[in-house]
């Protein structure tokens, strides 16, 4: 045996010798303390297989209507009153506090609980309405994305109990405030599996916004897979230099030397998750493996000097910057259209506590023609039928301000009760309005959405019904929209 060989199977002994000693143990839970020391979280997941397939691990439980996924998440919140909840009753409002009827004592955040007054502030922008649906926008700031009024499906309802930004967004991602549960995007990839086993079936795009005044931190435990296999985590591509670090062979390393590095280091990975079981080194052969292929399929996806000058006139010339939020909208296209499963992009700096005037424009033009450009795209090149767009944050804002209220500088603080989304193509209501809220945009009047409610219907329209589509992880059968109740919204299905 080789050096290498002979440590694996020490290593594998020694474990053997602690499997022994604790299956022989009486006292359960110092079994399950000495096992939560040894092994963390996943010395807890029990009889469901760790390692999935590559290509497909759940079957659907009905004919899907999106084969694909492409979600747009504004991070911060976006003002729904300011976009698309029009509320032109609050002009009689201007700097009126918000009535106490209203408010009923709900929670604030620290960043306004302690304010003596909460004037009101109706948008400053002009609102038209468009289409056969007579959706009202904002005419201003939204030109573009108004043209779609009857093909998108809106989404006025929403809302959630986390009123903080860490917390609203894991649960609009994950189904949980909890950190460490999969994503969307991972339960996506592990239901349906690969289409292109040359690239990942989950990428996440972070878009540079051009104004960067107040970001909030994004980290990638918000595309991690959780207990869930790692290889079901997002690939982030990088918005400059090589899209993913090391992707290109060192100087002087041929493609042949890259592979038999590989194929020696996955022959030693396969000896100990043979002897080991652990669902870890599994992912681990899976990502030098996907690294490998990527090297080839990358490159050419990444060069977007093949598309067309139409396409470019289509996104606008944004489209050619990398990192813009253009150019993520046209990579979100060239890989779904190559067979990625999940695309997430995430747009910062919609946290507007200040200055809403100033920063809106800014956001809504990185963001109006693009969204405009990735719906006609996608409907051109025959694919919008099953590919799935979604839009939205993770939680709504105030209609009144954070502050002194002025007529051109004005902040709104978190406001989780309601806030507004769409989603378009894959097989949504079309031109469907669902959902209202009061005069003040402040509480819902009519079918209140949850986004355990948005979850399962996404599912739905991947084909899987969310209480089926789970994973055992520590003795329970988890799933996206946890054990909390949740429906399928059948009015927002086509």
């Amino acid at each position: 045996m080789t050096p290498s060989q002979i440590a694996i199977s020490k290593q594998a002994d020694l474990l053997r010798t602690r499997r022994q000693f604790l299956a022989g143990g009486k006292h359960l839970l110092g079994t399950a303390a000495l096992a939560s020391l040894m092994g963390g979280p996943r010395a807890f997941a029990d009889s469901q297989p760790t390692v999935s397939p590559a290509m497909g691990a759940v079957p659907t439980h009905f004919a899907p209507k999106a084969k694909r996924v492409i979600y747009l998440h504004m991070v911060g919140g976006p003002s729904q009153m300011d976009l698309f909840d029009y509320k032109p009753g609050m002009k009689d409002y201007f700097d009126k506090d918000l009535p106490e009827s209203i408010r009923q004592g709900q929670r604030l955040t620290t960043m306004t609980s302690g304010q003596s007054r909460f004037p009101i502030a109706p948008s400053k922008y002009s609102f038209k309405q468009y289409g056969s649906n007579g959706m009202w926008m904002n005419s201003e700031l939204l030109p573009w994305l108004s043209k779609k009024s009857d093909e998108i499906c809106w989404m006025r309802s929403l809302h959630t109990e986390a009123i903080n930004h860490e917390p609203a967004i894991t649960a609009m991602q994950t189904g949980n405030q909890v950190t460490g549960r999969p994503c969307l995007g991972s339960w996506a990839s592990y239901g349906l599996g690969s289409i292109n086993a040359n690239l990942p079936s989950f990428v996440v795009l972070v878009a540079i916004p051009s104004n960067r005044e107040q970001e909030q931190s994004i980290s990638a435990r918000l595309w991690n897979a959780g207990y869930l296999p790692g290889e079901h985590s997002g690939v982030s591509f990088r918005s400059s230099g090589d899209p993913i670090l090391y992707i290109n062979n060192p100087p002087g390393v041929p493609d042949g030397l890259r592979r038999r590095s590989i194929e020696g280091i996955n022959a030693l990975n396969r000896m100990n998750l043979e002897a080991v079981g652990d669902s870890e080194t599994h992912t681990r052969i899976q990502q030098y493996e996907m690294a490998f292929r990527m090297q080839a399929s990358v490159p050419e996806l990444t060069d977007i000097e093949s598309e067309s000058q139409a396409t470019f006139d289509l996104y606008g010339e944004e489209a050619k910057k990398p990192g813009s939020f253009a150019n993520a909208a046209l990579m979100a296209r060239r890989l779904s259209e190559r067979g990625v499963r999940f695309v997430q992009i995430y747009h910062n700096n919609w946290d507007h506590h200040a200055n809403v005037g100033g920063r809106m424009p800014s956001q809504c033009k990185d963001v109006d023609q693009p969204c405009y450009a990735l719906l006609e795209d996608l409907r051109q090149r025959g694919m919008l039928d099953d590919t799935l767009v979604i839009w939205g944050g993770e939680f709504g804002r105030t209609i009144y301000t954070q502050g002194k209220l002025t007529t051109e500088n004005y902040g709104r603080d978190h406001h989780p009760r309601c806030f507004t989304m769409w989603m378009a193509g894959g097989g949504t209501n079309a031109g469907q309005i669902y959902g209202e809220t009061d005069e003040f945009s402040y509480n819902i009047v009519r079918d209140p959405l949850h986004i355990r409610d948005f979850h399962a219907t996404v599912l739905n329209l991947l084909g899987y019904d969310h209480e089926r589509l789970t994973y055992r992880f520590q003795g329970l059968d988890q799933r996206l929209t946890g054990v909390e109740e949740a429906r399928v919204v059948r009015e927002l299905i086509g």
